[in-house]
């Protein structure tokens, strides 16, 4: 049988092969986790900056209560900042499972999540702070940083979650005022955390930080966001050299769409579609997130990652 007839033949098979069964399609959205999760659409809903999660109406899933604790995280101390709400929400939970104590760090208009968090924490049998301010005022890093030491007795592990994110339809829209507040936010938040949970930590301590998709592939009505995010992914892999010496990993998780405030108070034309895009066809819930956070943060399982970038992102 010569080439040509061997092409042909398998021609007439994947033809026959097609026509008895045809490719799969999803009917709805991919569920493969513990527990199934809300799919798109969504209720179409506002929400007023910077986004209450308890005010959500289809509520961001974050207790993970399928995840079972064996002490990856015991008696460590870690601040999370925008740990009120969606992600940050979620990983101190689980962080506080691991046998971690929690320091919760959030904006002031949002103590109404961070007590729920505080709460949460308590209920794992851990202990936890809440602790109100804006991470682009530096003194405020420093003053929550040195409170944690005080009460706590150190710190272990840093989680560089908070940001500010607001879609713009038109590039020449993006205003110099909203630029800043998402670079001061997203890029020197980072910055002054880092500077001020450092000098505490000592060799096997980590920092987590919050990366994007977007700062992989870019997204045209986040062009600010995306920025500060492919900085964030910079940040990660530049810091993680430098205190490699000190024995502090470095290293980052870049979501895709996770279902958070972060949506209902940003693009209300987009919050019925959300994550629809994705293989998956849905976005993530926080609680499907929070275990990289763990992974990266735990000595027993990540000690030889570093300067690392774990895209999450559903099958984009």
């Amino acid at each position: 049988m010569n080439v040509t007839e061997r092409q042909r033949r398998i021609q007439a098979e994947v033809r026959e092969a097609d026509r008895l069964r045809p490719r799969e399609e999803m009917k709805g959205a991919m569920q493969a986790g513990a527990r199934p999760y809300p799919e798109p659409p969504f209720p179409r809903q506002s929400l007023e900056k910077p986004g209450i999660q308890e005010s959500q109406q289809v509520a961001p899933m974050y207790e993970a209560p399928y995840y079972k604790g064996s002490g990856k995280l015991q008696d460590k101390v870690a601040i999370i900042t925008g740990g009120d709400s969606g992600i940050g929400r979620a990983v101190a939970v689980l962080f506080a499972r691991e046998g971690a104590d929690v320091a919760i760090l959030h904006l002031e208009e949002e103590q109404g999540d961070a007590d729920v968090v505080r709460e949460a924490v308590q209920k794992e049998g851990r202990r936890a702070i809440t602790i109100a301010g804006n991470v682009a005022d530096r003194a405020y890093c420093f003053s929550a940083v040195e409170r944690v030491v005080k009460d706590f007795g150190g710190v272990d592990v840093l989680v560089n979650n908070a940001a500010f994110q607001m879609h713009v339809s038109r590039f020449e829209d993006l205003t110099e005022d909203h630029f800043d507040l998402t670079l001061k936010t997203n890029l020197y938040g980072y910055f002054h955390m880092a500077q001020a949970c450092i000098p505490h930590m000592k060799p096997g301590s980590a920092i987590v930080n919050t990366g994007s998709i977007t700062g992989i592939m870019g997204s045209s009505d986040i062009i600010d966001y995306s920025m500060t995010k492919g900085g964030i992914h910079a940040f990660t892999r530049a810091l993680s050299g430098s205190l490699a010496p000190r024995g502090i990993r470095v290293n980052a998780v870049a979501p895709g769409p996770v279902w958070t405030p972060l949506n209902p108070s940003d693009d209300v034309d987009k919050t019925e579609t959300f994550g629809s895009k994705t293989t998956m066809k849905r976005p993530a819930q926080p609680e499907e997130l929070a275990p990289a956070y763990v992974f990266l943060a735990s000595p027993q399982m990540s000690s030889y990652i570093t300067g690392e970038i774990l895209p999450i992102i559903g099958g984009y």
